[in-house]
């Protein structure tokens, strides 16, 4: 790129949720590094703490990249932090260890893991689209859903499923599949 078609830089886009009129206010943001962009963003949902400022959690990220709207760099570090939520999913879900002996077992064994957190994540986005348990990890799926005792009975060329009423996760166990059903055959 050439000289006439550079870009000046612009002065960093400081997000950092404080008042100028507060004695701890923008000036304390002199002491970074030069070519560091402290980056603050106010996190919505998150569970509120004494510490909370004004309601909201606050947190920040340090990036050395010269280029990008706050926006795309935030967008950058949050997708970063689901690889490593997948990461940590596939962890819990028998990646932790490699049970076998040989390479071509363990490869088989590391297949099988995948397959299990791809139906998990698809059981989620599928059954369970508008519930909390969407944004559940394996463990919790496998302790509040999974272990759901049930009975499978035949009658008349039907196969019923008969779930324990006093389980406290019944109600969602029989939406999700109630959900399910209902999702159109494909092809």
């Amino acid at each position: 790129m050439d000289a006439g078609l550079r870009r000046r830089p612009k002065a960093p886009p400081w997000c950092v949720r404080r008042r100028a009129d507060r004695p701890d206010g923008p000036d304390r943001l002199a002491a970074w590094p030069a070519g560091h962009r402290p980056q603050g963003t106010a996190h919505p949902g998150a569970q509120l703490r004494t510490t909370d400022v004004d309601g909201n959690r606050i947190t920040a990220f340090a990036t050395n990249t010269a280029r990008g709207q706050l926006a795309d760099l935030e967008l950058r570090h949050r997708r970063r932090a689901r690889c490593e939520d997948r990461i940590h999913g596939a962890k819990d879900t028998g990646l932790a260890n490699l049970p076998l002996h040989d390479f071509a077992q363990n490869r088989v064994w590391c297949a099988l893991v995948a397959l299990a957190l791809d139906l998990t994540a698809w059981t989620q986005l599928l059954a369970l689209p508008d519930q909390p348990a969407r944004r559940w990890e394996p463990k919790r799926l496998r302790h509040r859903l999974f272990w759901l005792a049930g009975r499978l009975a035949h009658h008349a060329r039907t196969t019923v499923l008969h779930l324990a009423t006093r389980h406290p996760w019944t109600t969602l166990a029989v939406a999700a599949i109630t959900t399910l059903r209902a999702l159109p055959a494909p092809g």
